[in-house]
């Protein structure tokens, strides 16, 4: 909806409030890219076999094409998203936030299954894996150094895309509030919006760190297709099977037991899920946040075991 000149005050006003809130979102952000670097200088110098692997690996994610086509794309539909009217009676911005989440999420994921089944599928078929694992770098330090890469070039692109997302969550406070003829925002209700969504987003990260195991795991066997229906089918089930299991469909003994095998053995990544939450009002808290990275650190590490477990006996001659 165009602004009226009887609505640009209004708007203009805010802006310095939403100007005020975002600065600690990009101070924030600046403290972040520098642990980062610092993460990626510890890997290169004190595990210098993974993190030569892994540096490796994060250089051939950012530096292909792709990483940039799903960085061009993202930025441009959160963008659009704050202006597609959703006729929400004033929660517009719920919708924002789990279309901005659900968008970083699956560009990762699709950046990690692609990035693992090339660097580690083709270096297998194409033997240059051979040439690597002939130095005294051993199975598991190959797989390990290909995981690390994979996961920095995943935490690169939800850094990016992430501090653009939160900072269009700060000013749909305003863009609201434009919409709606209501008071102009202060500073702290932009800045609590923000506050309220960062426990999802990182909720959002720590799933796309499991499916990113996973996708390692499977490229010890299998090529790029193969590999991205796995987890795609993997993502679908760990959403659907806790829900199957506590629908009426789930009372039908062979279904329930379905569903249960598959909550036993994938994922239950329908934990990192806080769409409802966010429609509520009810943001998840920190020590639910705390408990469920725990889950996803020990599930991601029974994933590269698998994986190790596939590529111990893989012949590479």
């Amino acid at each position: 909806m165009p602004m009226t000149m009887l609505e640009f005050p209004l708007f203009a006003a805010a802006i310095p409030n939403w100007i005020y809130a975002v600065r600690y979102v990009d101070l924030a952000a600046v403290g972040v890219f520098l642990l980062f670097g610092l993460i990626v200088w510890a890997f290169r110098n004190y595990a210098p076999k993974i993190g030569a692997i892994s540096w490796v690996t994060f250089k051939e994610a950012v530096y292909q094409p792709l990483f940039l086509i799903l960085i061009l794309i993202g930025l441009f539909a959160l963008f659009i998203f704050l202006y597609i009217p959703y006729h929400t009676l004033g929660d517009d911005i719920k919708l924002v936030i789990t279309q901005g989440l659900t968008l970083i999420k699956l560009m990762a994921v699709f950046l990690a299954v692609w990035t693992a089944s090339f660097s580690v599928a083709e270096e297998l078929e194409g033997k240059t894996a051979l040439m690597i694992l002939a130095k005294p770098v051993s199975r598991r330090e190959f797989i390990l150094g290909k995981y690390v890469g994979v996961v920095l070039a995943v935490t690169l692109i939800f850094l990016i895309l992430g501090f653009f997302f939160l900072n269009t969550v700060s000013y749909k406070v305003v863009f609201d509030a434009r919409e709606s003829a209501k008071e102009i925002p202060t500073a702290w209700e932009c800045t609590r919006q923000v506050i309220a969504t960062l426990p999802s987003f990182v909720l959002s990260f720590f799933e796309t760190i499991i499916l990113a195991a996973i996708a390692i795991a499977i490229s010890t066997r299998l090529s790029l297709l193969p590999n991205l229906t796995i987890c795609l089918a993997v993502y679908i089930i760990g959403h659907l099977a806790p829900m199957i299991v506590q629908s009426s469909v789930g009372q039908i003994a062979f279904v329930a037991f379905v569903a249960d095998l598959a909550c036993a053995v994938l994922p239950v990544l329908e934990h990192f899920n806080m769409e409802t939450n966010v429609a509520m009002d009810q943001p998840p808290t920190w020590w639910y946040v705390s408990c469920t990275a725990l889950y996803a650190v020990m599930y991601s590490c029974l994933a590269i075991v698998f994986g190790l477990f596939l590529f111990e006996d893989r012949d590479l001659a």
